[in-house]
């Protein structure tokens, strides 16, 4: 059986799990880098008969599936993978199996964006290394409001830390109840509010036709000037023309990202000339802990399927 392993940019998937249950039956191809567009990816995978996706870097939409002809099981890191096009798989008798991941890496990102950008931790590192001291004021986490729109795991885990930080904690998001805001040990507010009220903004929303677009010009407006705006959900669940806007102008004050329309990220892309951001390339989830266990059940789905006994199957 042949198996293709996509986008282990770090070239780890070999070592960081344990893959000789497979041995004598299957032959293993990884691909450390994106394979290009549709057709490049179709004539790249053309023979394997499995698919081992990481997360969303490569779609595998139905008119994909439609020219792989040997495919025969799909594999995705994660528990959810909305690139892929589940149903389609399973009207070619392809089961697309899961990976469960660890802990709340997303949500420890999320953290390490918003004390970067209030303590000014990137900024001060330059000026230390060009001999300057001090040339900085940053602000303190306690007393400001952290609005988090999305109180699900990742939203709850991000606002726990922020009560934990003595900050004000406000979220919204369509379905949010005041029940769960007070099982959370927050206060449930409108989205205006959310957004007005923030001294720091952050997105921990699943990217659906309903959040596609969620953060526009007119929602940052709201934002006072003072605000910081952190995203490591979905690029595309805040407008990415409004905010290069709106950061360039100085209308927020910067923005922390770990997420973009289009990833890998361009080089020549305008958000990495703003010196009111802090970047980083879609690495909330990628730890050598969260990977470890992701290759590893990966690994457990293939040759349960070999077996004839698919498990954790997202497509039943």
């Amino acid at each position: 059986m042949r198996i293709a392993i996509l986008d282990d940019y770090q070239n780890v998937s070999q070592t960081l799990a344990d893959w000789s249950a497979l041995d004598g039956k299957a032959d293993i191809t990884v691909f450390n880098a994106p394979l290009g567009d549709e057709d490049a990816v179709a004539a790249a995978l053309a023979g394997y008969d499995v698919v081992v996706c990481m997360r969303e870097r490569t779609p595998v939409p139905a008119s994909l599936i439609e020219q792989l002809d040997s495919l025969k099981l799909i594999v995705t890191t994660g528990m959810r993978n909305r690139s892929i096009d589940t149903d389609a798989a399973r009207a070619r008798g392809i089961p697309v199996c899961g990976t469960p991941g660890l802990g709340a890496p997303a949500g420890e990102l999320a953290w390490a964006l918003i004390i970067s950008l209030m303590k000014n931790i990137p900024a001060d590192d330059r000026s230390m290394r060009n001999g300057e001291w001090q040339p900085n004021i940053g602000l303190s986490l306690g007393g400001k409001t952290l609005s988090v729109i999305g109180l699900g795991k990742l939203g709850a885990y991000v606002a726990n830390v922020g009560l934990a930080f003595d900050m004000n904690v406000v979220a919204w998001s369509q379905n949010l109840t005041d029940e769960r805001a007070a099982e959370v040990g927050v206060k449930r507010v409108s989205k205006e509010e959310a957004l007005s009220q923030a001294d720091v903004l952050t997105i921990q929303l699943i990217l659906s036709d309903r959040s596609r677009g969620l953060i526009g010009a007119p929602e940052l407006a709201l934002m006072k000037p003072t605000a910081f705006l952190v995203n490591t959900s979905r690029g595309p669940i805040v407008d990415e023309a409004a905010l290069i806007d709106a950061l360039r102008e100085k209308r927020i004050a910067g923005a922390g990202l770990d997420v973009y329309d289009v990833e890998p990220l361009p080089v020549s892309h305008p958000l990495r000339t703003l010196e009111n951001t802090i970047l980083t390339p879609h690495t909330g989830y990628v730890t050598a802990e969260n990977l470890s266990g992701m290759y590893q059940s990966a690994a457990e789905n293939i040759a349960a399927f070999i077996d004839g006994d698919p498990i954790r199957v997202l497509n039943g």
